[in-house]
């Protein structure tokens, strides 16, 4: 007999006995709907926490470590901003450097007529939006000539927004920080996802910032490199430079922010492929389903097996039936879980607001352990089957 004759006997068993097969291919159905949910959500949140980590691509970030000496030396070593004006144009000057994300950050209370609110005050270079995309809902957002001019504007997060200005609408009204105007000319988008906060933030040009507040330095420089190849250069050109610049040691350093990143994706990696593994138990238990199933399907059809034999159909032939109507009730459990654990995982991430990555690896993966469970759990069945005696199998009522 054919292997196309073997499906169609198998698949029209199925058929015979719906209801019994559909509960029989629901551990399948469920084990694997668990494993492409599980491996969806697992990579989906470690790409996101990889984005949330990294930010834009290629960028690496500078920060000042002080030596015992210069500590000795200055004890507010850690408290004064790291990064002067000069600093971050000698490093704009790097070949390797495509932009130079500068930033400067105090902790001031905010005034809106009788409201107030303590506020995470930024005063930001216009490299600062270009690459990390501050978002605006409402207004606009800052502009080239804010940045040149040093006006005093502003935009604030949806969290200031909500606490200070209640229902009214935001833009072209003034605040007031720590006794300097600043006009509101945007609101950022409400903040969505698993790592987003809600936080009291309002962001103004870096000439701005100096000229309210008297601080002209910086305390946080994010490089964005030219392309991905160029990033290790970058990052011992800036440090080299700046280290030269201040007389110092090997105080000022640089962090791959994507090599935190792989670590952390190798450590979810890991869970997934645990928790993976914990939900695929349920695929072993369904395959003892199909292996029970078909243990009493061989008793019902032993005069069949019996005449099949008599007209000489050998035990390999006989073996080889159950064995593909065992693998075909685990593939179709199979499909139908992918199917149900794509659904999920779309579902899961859409309220999460995290990306759900299927890989074409796992529904692969995925059918052919549905296959293979078929197999290892359908050769006792099958086995048991074509070793039946034709007479003795003739004669069973």
């Amino acid at each position: 007999m054919s292997l196309l004759e073997n499906m169609k006997m198998a698949l029209s068993s199925v058929l015979a006995h719906k209801l019994r097969s559909i509960l029989t291919m629901l551990g399948i159905i469920i084990g694997v709907a668990s494993v492409i949910l599980v491996v969806a959500i697992g990579q989906g949140g470690e790409q996101l926490l990889k984005t949330s980590i990294t930010g834009p691509g290629n960028t690496i970030e500078v920060y000042y470590e002080p030596s015992e000496e210069e500590i000795m030396s200055n004890p507010n070593a850690f408290l004064t901003a790291a990064f002067t004006q000069d600093d971050v144009k000698a490093l704009s000057e790097i070949p390797e450097v495509k932009k130079v994300v500068a930033s400067s950050t105090e902790y001031f209370q905010t005034r809106f007529r009788e409201e107030t609110a303590d506020t995470n005050v930024y005063g930001i270079n216009q490299a600062y939006i270009e690459v990390n995309g501050l978002n605006v809902e409402n207004g606009r957002n800052l502009l080239e000539a804010d940045f040149i001019g040093g006006t005093r504007v502003g935009i604030i997060s949806y969290e200031l927004q909500k606490e200070m200005f209640k229902e009214e609408d935001p833009i072209g009204q003034v605040v007031w920080i720590k006794g300097q105007p600043i006009e509101i000319v945007g609101v950022l988008e409400k903040p969505t996802g698993l790592f987003s906060f809600g936080t009291m933030e309002i962001y103004i040009p870096s000439n701005t910032f100096k000229s309210s507040f008297g601080k002209s330095d910086f305390n946080q420089v994010t490089l964005q490199a030219e392309n991905a190849d160029a990033m290790r250069e970058a990052g011992e050109k800036a440090t080299t430079l700046l280290n030269t610049k201040h007389n110092a040691e090997e105080s000022y350093k640089v962090f791959n922010m994507e090599e935190m990143a792989e670590g952390i994706g190798q450590i979810t990696t890991i869970m997934t492929l645990i928790i993976g593994s914990i939900a695929g138990i349920s695929l072993v238990v369904g395959g003892i389903g199909v292996m029970n199933i078909m243990l009493v399907s061989v008793t019902e059809r032993t005069r069949e097996i019996g005449i099949r034999k008599a007209l000489g159909a050998s035990k390999s032939q006989i073996l080889t039936q159950f064995l593909i109507e065992s693998v075909t009730l685990t593939l179709i459990g199979g499909i139908v879980g992918i199917l149900l654990g794509t659904v999920a995982a779309n579902i899961v991430s859409m309220f999460a607001g995290w990306p759900s990555l299927i890989s074409w690896q796992v529904v692969v993966g995925g059918l052919l352990f549905s296959m293979i469970i078929g197999v290892v759990f359908g050769m006792l069945p099958a086995n048991k089957a074509a070793r039946l005696n034709p007479i003795e199998a003739l004669r069973y009522e």
